[in-house]
């Protein structure tokens, strides 16, 4: 039986307020309308530095447009306690060395778990480095990803650089209807794939087997 992240997150977050403190997170956000939610949700108990490191991003002004919009999203969204914006550097190269030999699998493969380690590595190494209290990622928001994957990959990067993991599924309570009206309310850019070159082509792939009546399914994980 899966295990049950969001419970785990509130029993957190639960403890900590009766500690009468405020802890800090480096929260790895992947694009503004996944971050919307878990913003307003967690910074009601968490000082939050966003961290945006996405190389797997294609191209580039793919990437300065998912960047502009997440600083965008941070300066005008009011929240109880202080959120700050950090971009980690555009390093494309080290992306495809990470999934060298991955190009053909299927969006949610290896491929995505290799870009996940690599995502992940950055955020716990970077929240190490500015003594955050906690780490997590907005990408177990998404419906097509696989929040258990992402919780271990995050358990075992903390565990390596001596920092806590948050655990969460932010696509349980409404989380991710409530990302879609956030989004709506910003106006922020919604993007129809993930991010990689890999998962743009299919979903044009995808969009065109659709435009022509052909029965073909989009990648989804939800758990």
């Amino acid at each position: 039986m899966p295990l049950n992240y969001q419970r785990e997150l509130s029993d957190i977050i639960r403890q900590l307020s009766h500690t009468g403190k405020v802890p800090s997170l480096l929260l790895h956000c992947c694009c503004a309308p996944c971050s919307s939610y878990v913003l307003e949700y967690l910074s009601e108990y968490f000082k939050i530095t966003t961290f945006y490191y996405n190389p797997n991003i294609y191209p580039a002004e793919e990437y300065a447009h998912r960047v502009s919009e997440l600083k965008r999203f941070v300066a005008e969204f009011h929240t109880k306690n202080p959120v700050s914006f950090v971009e980690g550097t555009y390093e494309p190269e080290r992306y495809y060395a990470a999934v060298k030999g991955l190009e053909k699998e299927p969006e949610g493969g290896a491929r995505c778990y290799k870009c996940f380690e690599l995502r992940l590595e950055e955020a716990a190494k970077f929240a190490k480095n500015i003594n955050a209290d906690y780490f997590t990622t907005t990408l177990t928001i998404s419906p097509v990803k696989d929040a258990e994957v992402l919780n271990k990959l995050g358990e075992e990067v903390g565990a390596k650089y001596g920092i806590r993991h948050l655990p969460s599924n932010f696509k349980r309570k409404g989380g991710y209807q409530r990302s879609i009206e956030l989004s709506h309310e910003y106006g922020l850019y919604r993007q129809n794939f993930c991010g990689c070159v890999y998962s743009k082509e299919e979903r044009e792939r995808f969009d065109k087997m659709k435009s022509e009546g052909q029965k073909d399914s989009y990648p989804k994980a939800e758990t």
